[in-house]
């Protein structure tokens, strides 16, 4: 991979954070190019940090993806997770899969990032 991959998260969120932190370092042992945004870099990517904290955004190949495309590509530039990006690449699993993150996981994550800012600005 002669590219580097960007990844824009959610830095409040102790959930993205931590996950985030397990990819960085993977990414960091083995020298991969894969750089990490916090969401004070959102507008960098073109995006406000209202939009970065609703769902994860990888910058690949001159492209932004959101949600689990973005998975799937931070994935794939990662040995040791391209099996996650393959198989959330197949047919049956990928609306579920989808689905699941556009519809569960990432609003339950946002809903909790506006509470965290609710009780910051108090």
């Amino acid at each position: 991979m002669t590219q580097e991959t960007r990844v824009l998260y959610n830095d409040t969120c102790p959930v993205c954070r931590f996950e985030i932190d397990a990819y960085r370092r993977r990414a960091v042992v083995g020298g991969l190019p894969i750089r990490f945004d916090a969401l004070d870099r959102a507008e960098d990517w073109g995006l406000t940090e209202d939009q970065a904290a609703r769902e994860l955004h990888v910058w690949q190949d001159g492209q932004v993806l959101s949600g689990l495309a973005a998975f799937r590509a931070l994935w794939a530039a990662m040995p040791g997770w391209r099996w996650l990006a393959r198989v959330t690449g197949w047919p049956v699993i990928r609306p579920v899969a989808r689905w699941t993150y556009s519809r569960i996981a990432a609003p339950l994550l946002y809903r909790a990032h506006l509470r965290r800012q609710g009780r910051q600005s108090q």
